[in-house]
């Protein structure tokens, strides 16, 4: 008696006869420097310690992000102060353990590695306090359930046009979330920022880091966060080769650098989900 082989049967070896991993050649751009010099000077504190890190782009399959060591880092005023930053064990991460915060003064980062010479300029100036942090309870769209939104309350002091950075980072998530904004539509008046998971629940901890920046970083991180999603590894994971920071090459032009240089003063605060 013939026997027949169930046909099901022959997609799952035709399947698992054809599994192959295939790594697609990519054509790999030379390394760039990548400056990672985000200094966020906390309100109220005068002297702190902050970090600045350097590495290189690499290929797509690369696991590891290659660190650069053995660079001059600082940073100097235009009043003439000027903060070393000293590498830490060969990690490309560089400290400065008292560096000072003077507002309305204008930074510039400098950077000299293999014989070239990068520089960046930015202005400190003061961000206004949270006033507030409430949530609401809201039904999920489509039904089912309810979210708790969290709102972050702040007055903007409607003299100058302000820029502004929210950063939000709750237990239930890996990685923070950020938002960018400007003034032109509550100038002078108070505005909330909002933030939604469906996950929160009662004791869960959410903090808020606000910070007052540049009209160019304001632009340079809605660029980059749409590129990188704000659930896909944060802004700061894996830099986009199309998006120009503030740091430029002053020994040879054509090779730029990737990140940014920001200076910026901020107030943080936790809350408890109720």
């Amino acid at each position: 008696m013939k026997k027949s082989v169930p046909f099901i049967l022959l997609l799952v070896v035709a399947f698992y006869g054809c599994e192959k991993v295939v790594n697609v050649p990519l054509d790999t751009a030379p390394a760039r420097l990548v400056i990672d010099a985000s200094i966020a000077c906390v309100k109220g504190i005068p002297i702190s310690t902050q970090r600045i890190k350097l590495s290189t782009t690499a290929s797509y399959y690369a696991t590891q992000t290659p660190v650069i060591s053995g660079a001059n880092v600082s940073i100097s005023t235009a009043a003439g102060l000027v903060f070393e930053f000293t590498e830490i064990e060969n990690t490309g991460t560089y400290e400065c353990t008292n560096f000072e915060t003077v507002l309305n003064e204008n930074y510039q980062l400098t950077v000299n590695y293999n014989g070239q010479t990068y520089t960046a300029t930015e202005m400190l100036q003061s961000v206004p306090v949270i006033d507030k942090i409430e949530q609401e309870i809201q039904p999920q769209i489509g039904g089912g359930g309810t979210t708790i939104d969290i709102k972050t309350f702040f007055t903007d002091p409607g003299d100058r046009n302000d820029f502004y950075l929210v950063r939000i980072k709750s237990n239930r998530s890996a990685v923070p979330e950020y938002s960018a904004t400007d003034d032109a539509f509550f100038q002078g008046n108070q505005v909330f920022d909002f933030y939604r998971n469906e996950d929160l629940v009662a004791g869960d901890v959410v903090n808020v880091r606000l910070a007052r920046i540049s009209q160019r970083y304001m632009n340079y991180m809605k660029i980059v966060t749409t590129f990188s999603g704000n659930n896909g590894g944060g802004p700061f994971s894996t830099p986009a080769a199309t998006v120009r920071g503030n740091i430029v090459n002053t020994s040879v032009a054509g090779n730029y650098p990737l990140g940014y240089f920001s200076m910026a003063e901020v107030v943080e605060q936790t809350y408890t989900v109720e």
